[in-house]
């Protein structure tokens, strides 16, 4: 190893030391320094990172730490001199492995902020995590394209998405309102404004389903009319600085509302921008056409007419009632749906009111997307909320043998967004049909 090498190989120990084996009794000393020491040969064998330097440092531990992410998700981790050796075969598998995976995967989210959690990094780093007149350069961002560099930087927004998950108020949430409005009078970044825009939309968001469902429990017309027209106002200005998928949030809102028509509207707005040949979606981006189309503007304005992430519910809150048992289930305050399994999922509710056939139609788009996408649309780790919403569209359809097979294959997924219990009450449900 050089000198960089080095001190990233000593960040991982380190990391795993306060930071990993603090998480649960359950996980502690599954890992070991031979694994930190052993992702980083494969790292420098692979070339993942071109130069390794002081100022790649952080860079280096990312790449690391992912590439052990996937190891734990496959449970396969290849000794650098046997690769046929697997050096998890012992310990790390069964419960022991989707406990850790959860555990890395919630560390992961938090991007590199999640160094903080440990006390001998955290003086060192904050400085630079934190300044806005700080900035780590790096030879390979300089030789990425845009669009590959601006993935990188829109991926990393969508980890570290602020949902509030012990509060449930509307006092609360313009709290948060207020400090933004603090914030933004403060010199930023261009990072921290559309970090910032990202948060504020997601606030906004949040406190318009919470205003809807608590005026809708009180049974008062007139308190229910102001709360659905702030409602509806919040959620258009989200979606006027946040990105493509925030329209998502007004469909669903309409939907709730049984307003059909005005949500359908919503949705093929949606298909349209998501049609688009600049249109960057997670990692999935065509550089070219994304330059050609919103090239040299501002992150700000990128993300607004390019950018498409995937919807997140808070479990707290109810945005969709057919998703109820799922939210109620889910044991990480959040669900987890691709975005186009939500787009397809909201138009068949939607139709089932306005045109069967055209309902139909939606239905058989989600099937062929949830049977044979390759991962594009799918991220492996949503499987298990894209079968069960399948399996609700069929029960509603009344296909209860579909239905059954879709709730089963939920439950052989990865459980990411743990509604396994939900998914078996459904299936209860079914067999005593």
């Amino acid at each position: 190893m050089n000198h960089c090498q080095f001190l990233v190989y000593g960040l991982l120990k380190i990391f795993l030391k306060e930071v990993i084996d603090k998480l649960s009794v359950k996980s502690n000393k599954l890992l070991c320094s031979y694994h930190m020491k052993t992702v980083v040969f494969w790292v420098i064998q692979q070339n993942s990172i071109p130069f390794w330097c002081p100022q790649n440092l952080l860079a280096g531990f990312w790449v690391c730490f992912k590439l052990l992410l996937k190891w734990v998700y496959e449970g396969v981790c290849p000794n650098f001199f046997i690769p046929q050796n697997n050096m998890f075969l012992s310990k790390i598998h069964g419960s022991a492995q989707r406990i850790l995976f959860l555990q890395l995967h919630d560390l992961y989210g938090k991007g590199l902020t999640c160094l903080l959690q440990s006390p001998s990094i955290r003086s060192y780093f904050t400085d630079v995590l934190y300044n806005p007149k700080m900035f780590i350069y790096t030879d390979e961002n300089r030789m990425k394209s845009e669009g590959e560099n601006d993935t990188e930087l829109f991926n990393e927004i969508y980890k570290n998405k602020i949902r509030y998950f012990m509060k449930n108020n509307v006092n609360y949430y313009m709290k948060s309102l207020h400090t933004i409005e603090q914030l933004i009078r403060s010199p930023l970044s261009q990072y921290q404004l559309v970090m910032l825009q990202n948060h504020t939309a997601t606030i906004l968001q949040d406190t318009a389903f919470t205003l809807h469902n608590r005026d809708t429990d009180t049974g008062l017309n007139k308190q229910m009319y102001i709360a659905d027209r702030m409602s509806c106002h919040m959620l258009k200005l989200a979606a006027k600085f946040g990105c493509i998928s925030d329209l998502m949030y007004i469909a669903m809102f309409f939907y709730k509302k049984l307003r059909y028509r005005e949500a359908l509207n919503v949705l093929e707005n949606v298909m349209f921008k998501l049609a688009q040949p600049g249109l960057m979606y997670k990692r999935y981006v065509e550089p070219e056409r994304y330059t050609e189309a919103v090239g040299g503007q501002s992150w700000s304005k990128k993300m607004r007419q390019a950018v498409a992430l995937d919807i997140t519910l808070k479990s707290r809150t109810c945005f969709i009632n057919e998703l109820k048992p799922e939210q109620q289930s889910d044991k990480r305050n959040e669900l987890s749906i691709p975005l186009f399994v939500a787009l397809h999922f909201v138009e068949f509710l939607c139709y089932r009111h306005i045109d069967t056939t055209l309902a139909q139609k939606a239905l058989e788009e989600l099937q062929v997307l949830v049977h044979y996408d390759q991962g594009m649309y799918v991220h492996d780790l949503q499987r298990d909320i894209s079968w069960e919403i399948l399996g609700i569209c069929q029960q509603m359809t009344g296909n209860h043998q579909a239905a059954l097979y879709s709730y089963k294959q939920s439950l052989d997924q990865f459980p990411l967004n743990g509604i396994q219990t939900a998914t078996q009450r459904r299936i209860q449900e079914l067999h005593a049909a």
